[in-house]
C-alpha cells in the first residue's frame, strides 16, 4: 500500500508527475541532510530536520512550484513574494527543461540560512 506522499506523485497528471519526481530527486541530492516527507497534506523537504521547502501546484495554472520556507531572506530574479511573508516561490514549467543551474542556486542559497 502507498503512502500519501507516494500518492501525491503517482496521482500527478503529466507532465507534472515526471517533472515533480525529477525535482525531488534533484533536491534530495542536495546534500545528506535534506529529506522529504508529507506535511499540510503536500511534499514537503526539511534541511537538517527544519523545513526547508514544499512542492505545491498552482490552482490556475496548473503548474507546480517550489515554495522555500526561507526564501523572504535572499532574493533572486527567478523566486516571487506575491503575498506571502517568509516564503517565495519558484514556478516551473514543466513542459520545459527544468532550470537546473538556477534551482540549485536557489536551493543552496536557502541552504546557507540553516
Amino acid at each position: 500500500m502507498l503512502n500519501d506522499l507516494e500518492n501525491f506523485y503517482l496521482n500527478q497528471p503529466e507532465p507534472n508527475k515526471s517533472c515533480l519526481l525529477a525535482l525531488r530527486e534533484l533536491i534530495l541530492s542536495l546534500d545528506e541532510n535534506m529529506a522529504d516527507a508529507w506535511k499540510y497534506r503536500m511534499p514537503f523537504f526539511y534541511y537538517k530536520n527544519k523545513m526547508f521547502c514544499y512542492f505545491w501546484i498552482d490552482k490556475q495554472t496548473k503548474e507546480p512550484y517550489i515554495g522555500i520556507a526561507k526564501g523572504s531572506e535572499f532574493t533572486h530574479p527567478l523566486l516571487e513574494q506575491g503575498g506571502r511573508s517568509r516564503i517565495k516561490i519558484l514556478r516551473i514549467q514543466p513542459n520545459q527543461d527544468l532550470p537546473v543551474d538556477d534551482i540549485q542556486v536557489i536551493l543552496r542559497k536557502a541552504m546557507t540560512f540553516y
